[in-house]
């Protein structure tokens, strides 16, 4: 069974700063692409930042310049930094793998339970 547990959320005031986490767990062969979406109030699911296992990065427009994800690949964990906060960053943000289970050993997508991040003065 794998598990992606994400932690960091809160709430921050504008131009404040969160870091979220997000470690996978379980029967894990590999992790491929990890990343970042959220879902604001009332509004579709939509991506934040996507990192390969090698390192390369894909960031929303929106968070460009602002937020930067990273990973430790031993730890099969995930982060995000998020800087510069806005009001409408407030959102759940959601943690996601692409991963082999050792259980399959098929590829497929795993999503983290959520977080809230609320911005607000």
């Amino acid at each position: 069974q794998v598990q992606l547990v994400e932690s960091g959320g809160g709430l921050v005031q504008p131009g404040g700063s969160l870091r979220l986490s997000c470690a996978a767990s379980g029967s894990i062969f590999k992790v491929m692409d990890m990343g970042w979406y959220r879902q604001p109030p009332e509004k579709e699911r939509e991506l934040v930042a996507t990192i390969t296992r090698s390192g390369s990065i894909n960031y929303a427009d929106s968070v460009k310049g602002r937020f930067t994800i990273s990973r430790d690949n031993a730890k099969n964990t995930v982060y995000l930094q998020m800087n510069s906060l806005k009001p409408e960053d407030t959102a759940v943000y959601y943690c996601n793998a692409d991963l082999i289970a050792t259980t399959s050993y098929q590829p497929r997508p795993y999503w983290g339970q959520g977080t809230q991040v609320t911005v607000s003065s």
